[in-house]
């Protein structure tokens, strides 16, 4: 190698320049070493956008949904209105409807809307009043008595009574107000005759060292006054009161019957019969339970075939309303016992 070789050293780089100041809350540059993310990177799918369709359907679908609630709420408000088995629309043309009188009878208002409704109904042809009641309040039973009067006058519509185990007193009341009575062989029926009855807690209060004290004015005011015995004079007063309610029993079921108080008086005494000695003594129409009623009633007014029946709706209590109310249903309060006043009954007891 030749001496004056020397070996040469490479030339100096060019030292990169510096980044670009960057401002407060910028992102760092990485100077581009890193591509910008794209839905397409990597194979991701591009946003799929929905089309005009779809959102038709679901506005559609909501519609739809409404429209069944609301057809659903006025159905429900139809049947509760018009009663079970009716369609409320004015399809039925022939039915037959039949009207429950059972239990005690303490109030009218119930059988009177009943009949009202029904008198009013064009499709009802006959009403049957399914009985199964020992009576119950005497003006209670006259009110009802009256209002099948009505019915049968001012819309001309047969009323039949078919009485299941019991119709009796006012219950007989209010069937001898129908077109027919029927009723099975052993059904119970009659009991013409009127009682009068209260609760005596005198006794009570003498036990509990109470004293009930009562000013009055008039001299049979406090008559029937529950924490004594009755005096003379009162036991003569309601005994008067109690001959008076007879008379009109016995009058009113010798109108229903289209015969004389003569042949009742003999009748009402207070006693019960089966359907089978009954009809002997003119006091219903036909053996037969309620089937037999319906099928007779239905042919009556020119119905062939099964017919249609229709009954009131019932009106339902929910636990809810059980637990808000004042709970004497459930549980009665000691205390009526002491605002018993005494009572007028056409019952059986």
């Amino acid at each position: 190698m030749p001496e004056d070789y020397e070996p040469q050293a490479p030339p100096p780089s060019t030292p990169p320049p510096p980044p670009p100041p960057r401002s407060y809350g910028a992102p760092p540059s990485y100077g581009g070493a890193y591509p910008a993310y794209s839905p397409t990177a990597y194979g991701a799918a591009p946003p799929r956008r929905r089309s005009a369709w779809f959102y038709i359907g679901v506005i559609g679908g909501s519609l739809a949904a409404v429209c069944l609630l609301v057809s659903l709420m006025v159905w429900v408000t139809i049947r509760s209105v018009t009663g079970n088995g009716s369609s409320g629309l004015g399809l039925k043309t022939s039915q037959i409807a039949v009207i429950d009188i059972d239990g005690v009878i303490l109030s009218p208002e119930t059988v009177n809307t009943q009949l009202r409704k029904f008198g009013d109904d064009s499709s009802v042809k006959a009403i049957i009043l399914h009985i199964n009641s020992p009576g119950g309040g005497a003006a209670a039973s006259q009110e009802v008595y009256n209002e099948v009067l009505r019915v049968r006058k001012e819309k001309h519509k047969k009323i039949i009574a078919s009485v299941e185990s019991v119709g009796a007193s006012g219950a007989y009341y209010i069937a001898s107000a129908c077109d027919r009575i029927y009723a099975n062989n052993a059904s119970v029926v009659g009991s013409i005759g009127v009682i009068m009855e209260w609760t005596n807690y005198g006794e009570l209060l003498r036990w509990a060292k109470l004293k009930n004290v009562t000013i009055t004015k008039g001299e049979l005011k406090s008559a029937g006054d529950p924490s004594r015995d009755l005096t003379p004079k009162e036991q003569a007063y309601f005994q008067s009161l109690v001959d008076n309610m007879y008379s009109q029993f016995v009058h009113d079921v010798a109108t229903g019957r289209h015969t004389s108080e003569d042949k009742i008086q003999p009748l009402a005494t207070g006693q019960v019969w089966t359907g089978e000695q009954s009809l002997s003594l003119g006091l219903i129409d036909k053996i037969g339970g309620f089937r037999t009623a319906l099928i007779d009633t239905a042919r009556e007014v020119g119905i062939s075939g099964e017919p249609t029946i229709v009954r009131p709706s019932k009106n339902k209590r929910g636990l809810l309303s059980i637990l808000t109310d004042d709970g004497e249903d459930l549980f009665p309060n000691p205390s009526q016992l002491l605002n018993h006043a005494p009572g007028f009954y056409f019952m059986w007891k």
